[in-house]
């Protein structure tokens, strides 16, 4: 393993060729006689620490400083004040700026190379830590991903006439939200959305059915008025069981869970206010929500049922284009037809 790399500023000769000499043999020591010449040289190297002087022409340490921490490159480098000036309200103002630490001139050697050694390994344990936190983190997602999907495909499996409905409708869902990111109306509201965490959690748009008897759930013909009404609450179950699971979990206000009971609750409401659970209308009806909404509905439609044969992507398309305004948000539509060639 190399020498962990040390930038040395200070607009004092001497002083640089001292400090090279005390740290030579334990790390890799770049000295630079001002902060413009720092930053040049962060261009190409990214070191394990940095020693700043403070009082220096042109760029003091204090606007060096700042520089580096707005800079997501160089933010996270600790920086070590070394300066002459022993005044209590100078080193305050450099802890306030970040700095780990503020050594006075002229060094003392070895206090020199323990307080360094010091911060390199707070700063190396910080970052095997930030590891292991991430690497947890990743390993509880991916059990956290393979514990819904188990649940979305069981409601599936008992659903014996939507083989294969929720990675048809995720298919679906990307393309428009791809398309919306695109869209001057939207791109504002869409451009930072985690598109995956949102397709992931669309899993369990249908997670209500589990709660709906398998006499409505597969019954091969049209539904009676009682029925249907039965097979509606689907999505206010669908809530309540997202809402169990969230608890159960204690994982407080996960986007996850928040987006997963906005398409539970929300895909079967339509902008005329003619849907269901709430009878909501318009643009009260989150986007998400409405998204789903048509991604469903087209899924369905080209899909065979018992009941009804399986539309044409033309003929679905047309149905899809009909309802804008009534079952779906019409600028929407508008965005999904205009993209419906990659379908």
């Amino acid at each position: 393993m190399g020498k962990e790399a040390i930038i040395l500023v200070d607009d004092n000769p001497s002083n640089l060729r001292v400090g090279k000499s005390v740290l030579g043999d334990k790390y890799t020591t770049y000295t630079a006689s001002s902060a413009t010449s720092m930053f040049e040289m962060l261009e190409r190297i990214r070191p394990s620490l940095i020693l700043l002087d403070i009082d220096m022409p042109e760029m003091n340490g204090y606007e060096a400083i700042k520089k580096l921490k707005q800079d997501p490159g160089t933010k996270d480098i600790p920086v070590i004040f070394v300066t002459g000036n022993t005044d209590t309200n100078s080193e305050l103002d450099g802890f306030s700026l970040g700095a780990v630490d503020y050594i006075t001139k002229p060094f003392v050697p070895a206090l020199l190379i323990k307080r360094i050694k010091v911060h390199l390994e707070n700063k190396n344990l910080n970052e095997n830590l930030q590891k292991m936190v991430h690497e947890k983190t990743r390993e509880v997602m991916k059990l956290h991903d393979a514990i819904m999907t188990i649940v979305a495909d069981l409601v599936e499996c008992r659903d014996e006439t939507t083989g294969n409905h929720i990675e048809r409708t995720q298919h679906v869902m990307r393309l428009l939200i791809e398309a919306l990111q695109k869209d001057d109306r939207y791109r504002r509201e869409c451009s930072n959305w985690d598109v995956d965490l949102m397709l992931r959690s669309s899993r369990l748009h249908d997670v209500g059915k589990i709660q709906i008897s398998d006499t409505i759930l597969n019954k091969p013909g049209s539904l009676t008025p009682g029925e249907y009404e039965a097979m509606k609450k689907h999505a206010q179950y669908g809530v309540d069981i997202i809402n169990r699971i969230e608890f159960l979990a204690e994982e407080g206000q996960s986007d996850f869970f928040t987006y997963a009971k906005i398409f539970a609750g929300t895909h079967h409401e339509r902008p005329d206010g003619k849907g269901y659970p709430n009878g909501m209308r318009g643009e009260d009806i989150p986007l998400l929500g409405r998204i789903m909404a048509i991604a469903d509905v087209y899924d369905a439609l080209i899909s065979a049922r018992p009941y009804k044969r399986a539309f044409s992507k033309e003929e679905s398309l047309r149905i899809i284009r009909d309802g804008g305004g009534t079952q779906f948000d019409a600028t929407l539509v508008e965005v999904f037809l205009a993209a419906a060639h990659d379908l």
